[in-house]
């Protein structure tokens, strides 16, 4: 089983990089995230998924250990094939995936190809009380194509943390924010946050104080 490729990038097309290695050629199928690092003719090291079937042997490639966790979680769903899931993961971060699942925001995966409606509910549905990690030694190397990184994992954190305090009223305060026209994830981000620096407030402060938060981007974005 190959789990691991470092050679030059020979070519690469829409979902796949043909990657050159001691003179032998691999096809690699990948996510767009993973793609858009890779440059003609420059080395690359990437992990690999080795997918063996009857028929075939088909090498899925990651730029990091986490998308390659998401992909072995993701393809455990009934309905998620290979190429759906780098589908996901062309669309979704590991820190998006992991924000969309805990939010049960089912719109985020409808953004991939071939994911309806119905296959968004099962994908959240089923994994979420799924945690997906790595050692944070497997990710440094991807830092600097990434500066938001920490700031994102300390994002993640904060919101277990607010979760972990009360997530009845968190829940009833998103599903407020909801109806009142904000998308979910967006919701459930802020109320989070705010709820992290305000653990005693109840639903109704707690609604008014990430309104507080939206209109304050609203005014920034404007």
């Amino acid at each position: 089983m190959i789990a691991k490729l470092r050679g030059s990038v020979d070519s690469y097309g829409d979902d796949y990089a043909i990657i050159d290695v001691n003179g032998v050629g691999y096809l690699v199928y990948a996510s767009a995230k993973t793609l858009a690092k890779l440059i003609k003719g420059s080395e690359v090291s990437l992990l690999i998924e080795t997918v063996v079937r009857e028929d075939s042997i088909t090498l899925f490639g990651f730029a990091d250990a986490w998308e390659k966790e998401w992909f072995n979680t993701l393809t455990k769903v009934q309905g998620v094939g290979a190429k759906v899931c780098l589908a996901i993961l062309s669309v979704l971060t590991p820190i998006q995936l992991a924000q969309a699942i805990s939010a049960q925001d089912k719109t985020s995966f409808t953004r991939a190809s071939g994911v309806g409606p119905k296959l968004a509910a099962r994908i959240v549905t089923e994994l979420k009380d799924k945690i997906v990690t790595i050692p944070t030694a497997d990710v440094v190397k991807d830092l600097d194509a990434n500066m938001n990184y920490q700031a994102d994992v300390n994002s993640v954190a904060d919101v277990i943390v607010a979760q972990e305090s009360d997530p009845n009223k968190i829940e009833d305060a998103i599903s407020a924010l909801v109806n009142l026209g904000y998308q979910r994830l967006e919701a459930y981000k802020v109320v989070n946050r705010v709820m992290l620096n305000n653990h005693d407030a109840d639903m109704a402060t707690l609604i008014k104080l990430a309104l507080k938060e939206f209109a304050s981007k609203d005014k920034v974005n404007d």
